[in-house]
């Protein structure tokens, strides 16, 4: 991810409803950036993917408490890879 060092970031695995709005939060995780690309581990119960037709990882990084970016939704469609790649966040408005 490509945070700054000294910023705050929170993930949340989240179920979604039909309107597009999160209804439940299955994992979240806080780390702290050191400037450098991170690694981050998300737990959550696999079998909520069955309870939950549309799940997303949302993030968003803090600095000094002021939202400075955000991760684009990502769809998560199921649990049988957790490996999702670069994740990019992207200025917020």
């Amino acid at each position: 991810m490509n945070v700054p060092p000294a910023a705050d970031v929170e993930l949340a695995l989240l179920a979604i409803d039909s309107r597009g709005k999160p209804y439940a939060t299955l994992g979240t995780t806080q780390l702290r950036s050191l400037g450098e690309p991170m690694e981050y581990r998300l737990i959550f119960a696999s079998q909520a993917f069955a309870q939950h037709p549309r799940i997303e990882l949302h993030g968003r990084a803090l600095q000094a408490g002021k939202l400075i970016l955000r991760l684009p939704p990502q769809a998560i469609a199921h649990t049988d890879s957790q490996a999702l790649g670069a994740l990019h966040l992207v200025p917020a408005p």
